[in-house]
């Protein structure tokens, strides 16, 4: 028997679509899910947002303030898209209220932040699911699965990448991401946060970390309006950036695997250039987001030149199969989000947690304050 699960989004910019999106799809997909979520309220405090969203999506009620959600007894998970300073608040309260919380990374603006927020969910006893959606590529899933395998022996070292232009244009309007006080470290939060859970995720725990972090971008205008994703502003008055537009960083890893791990948000040239390249001790795995359904993978016995292969993800690996028949049909990074949606509802029916969670946002935020500690002493430093 299928029921149906109330559920909420709070804050509707390009995240919070998102997220609805996912909801829509989800019983498409997934249809053996037991449980279908009803879009019942959705908030955004940029007037017009919400309404908005409600007639487009068919939310039975739009809201100004994200505490009416909370108080709302019709919704019994909520999805957090809100910017970075109000993650902790709105994390906390809605767990409290007993709401279970899709949150998108960084949870917060520090490691003390998500662990709050992850307190408050293991307290009310609900789940909590964090926005990580690049470990859900089944491409990703299977270069787990091969690395676990020894299928690339003994894993030696690792490059991990986060490369994009968003912000590189000089008259990117100066909006909260931009400001320490709301946008937390800058390019570490946003994009390192990925590269931080890629590297867990595929290589387990990191030790030790030095860090390096620089801003390319000094200044940039303030935006006269309401603003939505990474908008331009021309004219208005100028302010500082006050996080980091690179970090480069260098990893020890619990296994004795050393890592690089570089992200920057104003690369000229490159358009969400995320991926990693993974070497052992008798093979490699290769895989880069924009093509997103292939797996370089070197392994054999030839060491010295031993080929490259390129195989492509079909049904088997991972939740492929939720999305296409066949092998090298394509995916795109909406289809990440509904897997993730998947993993949300899936852990609220059976009460265990799958896919990313709160502790996964834990560790790589602990990574993420190392990293800037790291960059201010010039030293060596340990995230724990």
């Amino acid at each position: 028997m299928v029921s149906t699960l109330g559920v909420a989004v709070v804050g509707f910019g390009w995240m919070g679509r998102v997220h609805t999106q996912a909801y829509v799809r989800l019983p498409h997909h997934f249809p053996q899910l037991s449980v279908r979520p009803e879009l019942v309220a959705v908030a955004d405090e940029v007037p017009g947002r919400a309404e908005e969203a409600a007639g487009r999506y068919g939310f039975a009620t739009a809201a100004r303030d994200w505490q009416e959600v909370a108080a709302d007894p019709r919704v019994q998970a909520v999805s957090i898209a809100a910017p970075n300073f109000l993650h902790r608040e709105i994390g906390v309260a809605m767990a409290k209220a007993g709401k279970h919380i899709w949150i998108e990374k960084p949870v917060g603006l520090t490691a003390d932040d998500a662990r709050a927020v992850a307190g408050a969910v293991a307290e009310a006893g609900v789940q909590g699911a964090v926005g990580f959606n690049y470990r859900n590529a089944p491409a990703v899933q299977t270069a787990r699965a091969m690395i676990a395998a020894g299928e690339i022996g003994t894993v030696t070292h690792a490059r991990v990448r986060l490369f994009s232009d968003y912000a590189a244009h000089p008259e990117g309007a100066l909006t909260w991401r931009y400001e320490r006080a709301r946008g937390g470290s800058g390019v570490l939060g946003d994009l390192a946060s990925h590269g931080v859970d890629l590297a867990r995720f595929l290589l387990g725990e990191i030790d030790a970390l030095t860090a390096d972090t620089a801003v390319f971008v000094p200044e940039r205008a303030r935006p006269t309006g309401a603003t939505a994703g990474h908008t331009r502003a021309t004219g208005g008055e100028l302010g500082p950036v006050e996080n980091e537009d690179y970090v480069s960083c260098l990893l020890r890893f619990a296994s004795g695997a050393r890592g690089v791990l570089e992200a920057c948000r104003v690369s000229v040239g490159e358009q969400n250039t995320y991926g990693f390249e993974i070497h052992g001790t008798k093979g490699a795995v290769f895989w880069d987001f924009r093509r997103m359904g292939e797996l370089g993978v070197s392994r054999g016995t030839a060491y010295q030149d031993q080929p490259v292969s390129t195989v492509y993800v079909g049904p088997g690996h991972g939740e492929y199969a939720a999305f296409q028949p066949g092998s090298a049909n394509g995916m795109g990074y909406d289809d990440l989000k509904v897997i993730e949606a998947y993993h949300f509802l899936r852990s609220i029916v059976e009460g265990t947690a799958h896919g990313a969670t709160l502790d996964d946002a834990v560790h790589s935020a602990t990574v993420l304050d190392a990293m800037t500690r790291s960059a201010d002493l010039g030293t060596w430093v340990s995230p724990g």
